[in-house]
């Protein structure tokens, strides 16, 4: 539920603060008082709507874990909306996205006043009519939850076929394909890392004259080498530094001579064509490595396509046994769901009578396999598409639905926003949307703007919102308070005594 709310400079309020309870909240007040501004602020927190308010701010008691793992989430949430330069939402003063806000909060919040058909929709309907079943005893949700597993795994496995089948088709091509990938790459052998040490090859290779020039000329030094150690022997030095430094010198000049014997018989034009035709394979593969990778994938693909037919065979006939199975759950729970619907019709025409609309027709067709069954519920009104009936039909219609769904509801729904769900409607009608509403609130936290005393009445919180001057003001009302304010509503600002009488037996009548 929303516990608290806070606002601030928004049109004509200054600063409103509410705290607030559980149950059916009701808004009223005179026309232009500033009800729906209100109502829109509210909304604007969650990033339902939006607004030029300075601060929005809403604290709600809404289980979020696991909802953004981007978000740290407390036991009391606080929602925000600041509009400054731009629009910026918070939760739990860390900055969000608009979408990311509403993404959250749409779980928890419905704005009835919205042409929102989600509660229409084949799922929603779906999972109504499998717990009324489930409440018989017939574990509807149970067949549905082994259906769905199967009918998953069937798609996959259907999936896997498709494109096996689809290579099938393309097999013989794709075995060339692969046989020629092979061979290119084996007509070329490369060995890894050969590249490299061919390179290293190319350039011992260019450097091989100058380089056995050199050390021909260099070779000299060894001419004076007994003169140098005499030298030393006259001088009273020690000579094995001098020793040790020649002895690396011919061993460097030695190993230097025979590299470059080993590349006599290298022919250099078949040193570059092989980094050619290297290089060409590194121009396709990205690496020596990627090639030889690549012609590995294509071996076992080869293996692949010449045990095709088998695979194939298997794959089928695991479909088929998987597509079995799953129609017949489809089957069972259809039966189930198709034994309900005529009392789940009837129950719905229940309250639609209670809110003066015209009989719902619910009937069951048969669909292709989906991940809910083979169920589809086409829901008229008096025989009209639900896109075709009015407004106020569609909405106490939803209340209907809500109604129902609350049935079996064992913790809270979330909060239901509504604004003139009662404008227009008889005293009757009235009476009978207050009392759906009132039912509702056993399970939801409800905001409604109400301008009939008889859905006033039942509220379990009432709000009055009033202008002084230019700036809007809101304040709760206690029991006289409420009397007062319903013998307005229904004589207008000349309360008579016997409006105030009536309210005052309406509200003890509906808060017992």
């Amino acid at each position: 539920m929303i516990e608290r709310f806070y606002l601030k400079e928004y049109l004509s309020f200054k600063e409103v603060e509410l705290d607030l309870k559980s149950g059916l909240i009701i808004f009223s007040g005179p026309s232009g008082s500033g009800k729906s501004i209100l109502i829109s602020s509210i909304l604007s927190t969650f990033g339902s709507e939006s607004c030029d308010a300075a601060l929005c701010e809403s604290s709600v008691s809404w289980d979020l874990t696991g909802k953004d793992d981007s978000i740290e989430f407390d036991d009391v949430n606080i929602f925000k909306y600041i509009k400054k330069e731009k629009s910026r939402y918070f939760i739990n003063n860390q900055n969000v996205s608009k979408k990311t806000i509403n993404t959250i909060a749409s779980a928890y919040l419905k704005h009835l006043s919205l042409r929102d058909f989600s509660d229409f929709e084949n799922e929603n309907l779906l999972s109504i009519l499998d717990k009324r079943v489930d409440k018989k005893g017939l574990n509807a949700n149970e067949i549905k939850n082994s259906y769905k597993e199967i009918f998953l795994e069937h798609q996959k496995v259907k999936k896997e076929l498709l494109l096996i089948e689809d290579e099938e088709r393309r097999v013989v091509e794709l075995k060339e394909f692969a046989a020629f990938e092979i061979k290119k790459i084996n007509d070329i052998n490369p060995k890894p890392s050969e590249d490299n040490e061919l390179l290293e090859i190319k350039k011992e290779l260019s450097k091989k004259e100058k380089a056995l020039d050199s050390l021909s000329k260099a070779s000299a030094i060894f001419e004076y080498e007994r003169s140098v150690f005499s030298a030393l022997d006259l001088l009273n030095m020690d000579s094995s530094f001098f020793s040790d430094a020649m002895n690396e010198l011919r061993a460097i000049m030695e190993n230097a001579q025979e590299r470059f014997e080993m590349l006599e018989d290298v022919d250099v034009e078949d040193v570059l064509n092989r980094i050619e035709e290297l290089s060409e394979l590194k121009r396709r593969y990205g690496s020596i490595e990627d090639a030889l990778k690549y012609k590995e994938q294509k071996i076992q693909e080869l293996a692949k396509y010449e045990n095709i037919e088998v695979t194939k065979g298997d794959l089928a006939a695991k479909e088929a046994a998987l597509g079995k199975k799953a129609k017949d759950l489809a089957d069972k729970l259809s039966a189930l769901r198709k034994s309900e619907i005529a009392s789940f019709n009837d129950d719905l025409n229940r309250y639609l009578k209670e809110l003066y609309l015209r009989n719902a027709k619910i009937e069951i067709i048969d669909t292709d396999l989906g991940p809910l069954g083979k169920d589809k519920i086409v829901l008229k009104l008096n025989s009209t598409d639900l896109q075709k009936i009015s407004t106020g039909e569609f909405n106490r219609l939803r209340l209907a639905i809500l109604a129902i769904k609350s049935e079996f509801m064992n913790k809270n729904g979330g909060v239901l926003m509504l604004d003139e769900i009662d404008a227009n409607l008889s005293g009757e009608e009235s009476m009978s949307v207050a009392k759906v509403l009132k039912q509702l609130s056993k399970f939801f936290q409800i905001f409604v703007i109400s301008h009939q005393p008889q859905l006033t009445s039942m509220g379990d919180q009432h709000f009055l919102v009033h202008k002084k001057g230019d700036t809007s003001y809101v304040r709760e009302l206690d029991f006289d308070d409420r009397v007062d304010e319903i013998a307005r509503i229904i004589s207008g600002e000349n309360i008579t005594q016997e409006a105030k009488q009536f309210a005052k037996e309406l509200l003890n009548l509906n808060t017992k």
